[in-house]
């Protein structure tokens, strides 16, 4: 036993080399072909988003340059969203552009800053208000944070809020004596980080909301998974729940409890309707009265405005332009119009099997507009399983009493109906923020703005 123990011994000493030399190759080959598959998997995928025009990022997304990226794959690993971005040919490619949030993590993960996070695309540009690095808009005084700054993922939100909150504060006027420091539009993630940095610091404030606490939020469907990567609130610290992925009626219930404990005061049911620049205060019109100021924080969504069909009839009840609780409509014959998440979204909701609806959603062109891979799916097994009818290239025309005139590839069809939802985006206030003195810039491909 031993001669033989010793027998492979100096074999093994002999031919180490060449033994170690088997290994890396073996290694390197497998490593290989394991980079050649995802790399294959990831063109297709990025091919399938071209192909369904869902190649354009809807809002902040990262640009990389090729030139810098080292295709190390450290970004497509920490996107909390998964399958965004992925290496090909030795670089990486967001290959699922509507489906990116604007996270920030891929950006924040590169070792060769190799990416930036940019507004709008070299083809498609993205409108957003004019704000400097202190998150202050071209009106002195006057900061815009969130959903309306073009920051819709609820962790940025959050976070500029704050931020936009402790640059108002930092150059206050004592000696002007007003109704509140602050006032606060908007009781979203970002209004509540900004009124939560007001009580943190010891200043006055007036949070308004046109709705109810939570703003967007609070209008999300019943359920709805909104939030996948835990923000950092002011005075509160990092927000902790059970799981990564939380739905719309936790991260409600989370924040009202952050509203006690902290004393937060919102004013719900308020609009705000403008404001006059007046011996160095800000004299605002609210539905509910006048208010004085010092500054001012736009926390304003950018739902509130939704994009309207422009047909006689469209304000009937039978009309709306949201989804909060899907289970009120049972046995009906119910439209939806919209190709994007928010419209597939819905008549997935509305088309489930328990309710016993007749779904019909109507998509303006040949293919679904800005709806990602998942949801797609979904809806086309819906439609194979008898759940839902999807047509394609067609349109309201005319809105009745019990039923709607439907233009589809050109011909008109008369469908019963008893409710129409209308998901065609929405319309940002910029004639409003015009009339504030906000200027709108169209942004193609430019990098977001960094706090100094």
């Amino acid at each position: 036993m031993n001669e033989l123990i010793n027998a492979l011994a100096e074999f093994f000493v002999d031919h180490s080399t060449l033994v170690g030399m088997s290994i890396i190759v073996a290694i390197s080959f497998f490593s290989v072909r394991s980079r050649s598959k995802k790399s294959n998997y990831a063109k297709k995928k990025l091919q399938s988003a071209i192909d369904s025009q869902n190649n354009e990022p809807a809002t902040l997304h990262p640009e990389i340059d090729p030139a810098l990226c080292a295709g190390c794959a450290a970004c497509t690993r920490v996107c909390p969203e998964g399958d965004i971005l992925n290496i090909i040919n030795h670089k990486a490619v967001l290959v699922s552009p509507t489906k990116c949030v604007g996270h920030g993590e891929c950006e924040r993960s590169c070792p060769t800053n190799a990416i930036k996070l940019v507004f709008g695309t070299k083809t498609r540009g993205m409108d957003i208000p004019r704000i400097s690095t202190e998150y202050e808009t071209n009106v002195p005084g006057v900061y815009i944070a969130g959903e309306l700054g073009g920051m819709g993922l609820i962790r940025n939100a959050v976070k500029q809020g704050h931020l936009a909150a402790k640059s108002a504060i930092e150059n206050l006027d004592q000696s002007k004596k007003s109704d509140t420091d602050l006032l606060i539009v908007g009781a979203g993630p970002a209004g509540l980080a900004a009124s939560l940095t007001a009580i943190a610091e010891k200043k006055s404030y007036i949070t308004i909301e046109q709705g109810s606490f939570g703003g967007t939020v609070f209008n999300y469907p019943r359920q709805k998974i909104i939030m996948t990567h835990p923000a950092k609130l002011p005075l509160i610290g990092t927000m902790k729940f059970s799981k990564n992925r939380v739905a719309k009626e936790e991260l409600l219930e989370y924040w009202d409890e952050v509203r006690k404990k902290a004393g937060v005061q919102i004013r719900e049911h308020v609009r705000f309707e403008g404001f006059e620049q007046k011996d160095g205060l800000f004299h605002i019109n609210t539905s509910t009265g006048p208010v004085t100021a010092k500054k001012v924080i736009l926390c304003m969504g950018v739902r509130g405005t939704p994009r309207r069909l422009g047909l006689k009839n469209e304000d009937s009840g039978k009309v709306t332009y949201n989804l909060i609780d899907p289970e009120q409509y049972q046995e009906m014959h119910i439209t939806v119009v919209g190709g994007g998440n928010a419209g597939v979204e819905s008549a997935q909701m509305l088309a489930k099997p328990e309710y016993r609806n007749k779904v019909t959603l109507l998509i303006r062109g040949a293919t679904f507009d800005r709806c990602n891979e998942t949801n797609k799916q979904i809806i086309l097994d819906m439609e194979k399983n008898g759940l839902v009818q999807i047509w394609y290239n067609s349109s309201v025309k005319e809105i009745e009493k019990d039923s709607l005139l439907v233009t589809k590839e050109g011909s008109d069809l008369k469908i019963p109906n008893h409710f129409l939802f209308v998901f065609a985006g929405a319309e940002i206030p910029y004639k409003f923020l015009n009339s504030l003195g906000i200027v709108i810039d169209k942004k193609f491909g430019e990098a977001l703005l960094k706090r100094k």
